[in-house]
């Protein structure tokens, strides 16, 4: 009876714990290893709204290092005489102590840039709050890129009728 129930209690432990995946994260070719995470989430909610894409087919490179100019923390170059559009996220900005829902918001627009191709929008609410997470920050709308409004911003950035 004793070694029944241990073999019993052995053969349910492996069911369990081969049974159970974890997902390993997902990997992108040119693209710093530290923004995997942020380029996952973006096809995700691609994802999550019918638009299927996969940014290992884009012809796009992302980095992090010190971009030069007061309160840049993310910048697209999008070169004429070149095949790939390259992303750079500074890095101080990176490592400094802002949420990741900010972090995601520099990168989702950024991504806005290369990926989507969307330019700037700078229309606001009649409350003063930015419409899209596109705008350039130089005019007076708000961001209010926050947990209950995430949704909304995210949804029209993938709206094509936005573009």
């Amino acid at each position: 009876m004793f070694k029944k129930s241990h073999i019993i209690f052995f053969l349910g432990l492996c069911f369990f714990s081969c049974n159970k995946e974890e997902k390993a994260p997902k990997e992108f070719t040119n693209v710093d290893e530290r923004l995997h995470s942020f380029f996952e989430n973006f096809e995700n909610e691609a994802a999550a709204r019918g638009i299927e894409i996969d940014l290992n087919e884009a012809i796009l490179t992302a980095s992090i290092s010190e971009i030069e100019g007061q309160g840049v923390a993310g910048q697209c170059s999008r070169p004429r005489n070149s095949i790939a559009n390259d992303i750079v996220i500074d890095e101080s900005f990176l490592n400094s102590n802002v949420s990741n829902l900010l972090k995601e918001f520099v990168i989702f627009h950024e991504l806005g840039h290369c990926f989507l191709q969307r330019e700037h929008r700078e229309d606001e609410y009649p409350n003063g709050n930015c419409i899209s997470i596109m705008r350039s920050g130089i005019d007076g709308c708000r961001d209010n890129y926050s947990s209950s409004f995430r949704s909304i911003y995210i949804d029209e950035l993938f709206d094509p009728d936005s573009f």
